[in-house]
């Protein structure tokens, strides 16, 4: 099965359209044997992330870099990354007790980032949160893909194999976070990899890197000294959705229990 699947990529590698850095490891990446990419070992790796609402500004540089390095379609709906912002109304001084549901708004994933909407010294607050795929330990994604086509790299990144994907929609369907969508051009689904062409070459993100405030770092766990250790000792972290159980590797600091 493993020489069929060789061959098939030799034979039809040439009809794939690459952007950016991925031409350099994604023969490897393909081929389900990321830990031959020169000068990475698979093995001494486990990738996390991690996302400070307080930070997050919501300039949207995160969404037009992702999509610039990962040849993303521009238009509306098809996002790897993306940006919401929260918006919560003061108390009612009649029912001061009552549950503020936000009101959440997203214009095209906050790609162009978000126009002035809401007046300051109102009582009310407003934040961002930026969302991707949560990269899940037990991800419910890999467990309905009738053809194995979604599945998890042994250094912790979900992925997919497009040359596999019958786009039948379940992993689509089954994301609890909305983190997947069919692309047209292939009709196969996509999502984020966590740059993972850039990652297995010592580079960060395309959305870290373009992050002016820091709200976004890429964590190896399996480095003793990587910051994302201090992190997670001395901050309070969170995960959307954690009666789920889906073992998220996308964690959050500063999230309002509004947010889902």
């Amino acid at each position: 099965m493993e020489m069929d699947r060789r061959d098939f990529l030799e034979k039809t590698g040439k009809y794939i359209v690459l952007f950016g850095a991925a031409t350099k490891a994604w023969d490897f990446i393909l081929a389900g044997t990321p830990e031959a990419t020169p000068d990475y070992d698979v093995t001494r790796h486990w990738w996390a992330f991690y996302i400070d609402i307080e930070k997050c500004i919501g300039c949207g540089n995160c969404v037009r870099a992702c999509k610039e390095e990962n040849g993303v379609l521009r238009e509306p709906f098809y996002f790897r990354t993306w940006v919401e912002r929260y918006h919560i109304m003061p108390p009612d001084p009649a029912d001061p007790k009552a549950e503020r549901l936000p009101i959440v708004d997203s214009p095209n994933g906050g790609y162009d980032g978000f126009p002035e909407r809401y007046r300051d010294g109102d009582g009310s607050k407003s934040f961002f949160v930026p969302k991707m795929c949560n990269h899940c330990t037990d991800s419910p994604c890999t467990q309905v893909c009738p053809v194995g086509a979604t599945f998890d790299s042994p250094d912790g990144v979900v992925l997919v194999d497009k040359t596999y994907c019958l786009g039948c929609r379940y992993c689509v369907q089954a994301c609890p976070y909305g983190c997947r969508y069919i692309d047209p051009r292939t009709q196969t689904v996509d999502k984020c990899t966590l740059c993972y062409h850039r990652i297995t070459k010592g580079l960060t993100t395309a959305c870290c890197e373009a992050c002016p405030t820091g709200a976004r770092l890429l964590g190896d766990l399996k480095n003793p000294k990587d910051p994302m250790h201090e992190l997670l000792r001395t901050q309070k972290v969170q995960v959307l959705k954690p009666h789920l159980a889906t073992g998220a590797k996308l964690v959050y600091r500063g999230l309002d229990g509004a947010v889902r």
